[in-house]
């Protein structure tokens, strides 16, 4: 179905402007992130790219600028990986930056091989869950300062495969690669849920996204089976221009200013698992969040 929907589905576009708007975009240095900075670059905002390889990211600045014929992008070192970056990032952005009005969190890995981040986190919840998380929460007060600012994070249909074993969060009983990216992906679906929630009144927005099946680095961990099966499937698959629509659509689309905490698809409201509506859930994950990163939110 959602093959079929990619060859017939109409195209979203907009003219709207960003002049004078601050971006903030992690994993920016390729893939759909690459293609959302060009994107936004282009309608005239300053764009922040936040990436773990400073070599490839000054490499991706330069095309993203030629490619925007905007001068005002940048790139800093953020890896998501470790608490400590984030913290000396968002520190960085915070004495940096007058303001900030979209916060992409697009950075992600995707079925790893098990491994632990430097805080001891499984890395796909780590990563994809837990340093967005605590870097949406140190920026939090510079974009509500810039409201009306909108926080745009990147899920996954994937979050419909399972659900949150929030007594094993790290997967240490066991690892099962595909049921941990999975719980990755709900999550985000529910801090985007319980966010919107939090920040009700400040003019600050939050919205998660499936992007579609999209052709990047993210499937290189898939093993022969799957990658065969998306080698077939191919011609149904999104390239990264496509795949960042959706992306783009939660950043800029002027019709959503008053929509929060839903979920979206090919640049359109769309449902989510019933786990991914569970507020339940999601304030239980939130807390969790909290006790584990030791922050604690007004």
């Amino acid at each position: 179905m959602q093959g079929l929907r990619n060859i017939f589905r109409k195209s979203w576009s907009s003219a709207e402007r960003l002049d004078g708007k601050t971006v903030l975009i992690t994993g920016a240095n390729s893939g759909i992130g690459k293609e959302t900075a060009i994107d936004l670059a282009k309608r005239g905002a300053k764009v922040i790219m936040a990436c773990r390889d400073m070599d490839r990211a000054q490499a991706a600045v330069k095309d993203v600028i030629e490619s925007s014929g905007n001068q005002n992008v940048v790139c800093m070192k953020l890896d998501l990986a470790e608490g400590k970056s984030i913290r000396e990032f968002a520190e960085a952005v915070n004495q940096g930056e007058p303001r900030l009005d979209i916060l992409i969190n697009n950075a992600g890995v995707m079925m790893c091989p098990y491994g632990k981040t430097a805080d001891g986190f499984e890395m796909q919840i780590g990563i994809n869950h837990f340093g967005h998380f605590l870097l949406t929460h140190l920026l939090l007060d510079l974009i509500k300062r810039s409201a009306p600012a909108r926080i745009v994070t990147v899920s996954s249909m994937a979050h419909s495969w399972s659900s949150i074993n929030l007594d094993d969060i790290n997967s240490e009983k066991s690892y099962d690669k595909k049921k941990a990216y999975s719980q990755s992906k709900l999550a985000n679906v529910l801090f985007t849920r319980s966010l919107a929630q939090r920040l009700k009144g400040t003019g600050v927005t939050a919205y998660s996204l499936h992007p579609g099946v999209v052709q990047t680095e993210l499937w290189r961990h898939l093993g022969g089976p799957e990658q065969f099966f998306l080698t077939i499937a191919k011609p149904f698959t999104k390239n990264s221009a496509q795949g960042a629509q959706t992306t783009i659509y939660c950043a800029v689309e002027p019709s959503l200013e008053k929509e929060s905490g839903g979920y979206y698809s090919d640049c359109a409201p769309a449902s989510c698992s019933a786990a991914g509506r569970d507020d339940v859930l999601a304030q239980k994950l939130w807390e969790l969040s909290c006790q584990l990163l030791s922050v604690t939110w007004e």
